[in-house]
Parts: C-alpha cells; structure tokens; sequence
C-alpha cells in the first residue's frame, strides 16, 4: 500500500515562491494518476492540480500561470512548485493519488483518491 509524504511547506510572503515535494513508498504504475489539493481553514478540500500516467495535466483556474505540477519518475515525487504566492493560496496542501483505472480528470475528484499524504502548511501573509 503507497505511502505517500509532503514536503516543503512553509510561511512566505505575497509573490512568494515555494515548492512542494510528494514522495511515494511503493511503485506506482499502470494508469495511475497523482495531484495536489489544498483546504483552507472551515474551508472543503479543493483540486488544485493534478497528472496521469500519459502526461497529462489540468490545473484549476486559480492554479493557471502560477502552479506547475511535475513528477520525476525516476525518482517517483511529484512536485508543485508554487509561484506568486497570494495569502488565498494559504492552507494544507495534501498530495494525492490513485493507482487503477485513472486519467487526470479523475484525480480532480476527491471522492476518487484512494491515498492521501498528510498534508503541509503553506502560509503566505505579510
């Protein structure tokens, strides 16, 4: 069963930059799919990016031109690299993924995910 583990979070300040990082224990393969949500305080979950085992990826809106997500499949982590950071970005960023069956669009369902990592704090404020 996949482990996965968030890395990189942090306090920045507005126009800020930070990356994410996902490590995953177990071997991910076949048509799986991986991406990045974040809940802000009293806040549900939401999608922000995510990518399947064809290369492709869809951001949400307010991910676009700021967000990019990647994965090193050698290495098998995936990344968010975060840039213009705006204190509505502020929350825990929670990496995801599911193993079977899965496209990108897929992995912007929560109820789909069938593994979470723990989550890390991202704070922007000035």
């Amino acid at each position: 069963q996949p482990q996965l583990m968030e890395t990189g979070g942090g306090s920045v300040q507005p126009g800020g930059s930070l990356r994410l990082s996902c490590t995953g224990s177990g071997t991910f393969y076949g048509t799986y799919c991986m991406g990045w949500f974040r809940q802000a305080p009293g806040m549900e979950r939401v999608e922000i990016a995510s990518l399947d085992h064809t290369g492709r990826i869809i951001y949400a809106e307010s991910a676009k031109g700021r967000f990019t997500i990647s994965r090193d499949n050698t290495k098998e982590i995936l990344y968010l690299q975060l840039n213009s950071l705006k204190p509505t970005d502020s929350g825990m960023y929670y990496c995801a993924a599911r193993l079977t069956g899965a496209t990108a669009e897929v992995c912007q369902r929560e109820y789909a995910i069938d593994y979470w990592g723990a989550g890390v704090l991202v704070t922007v404020s000035s």
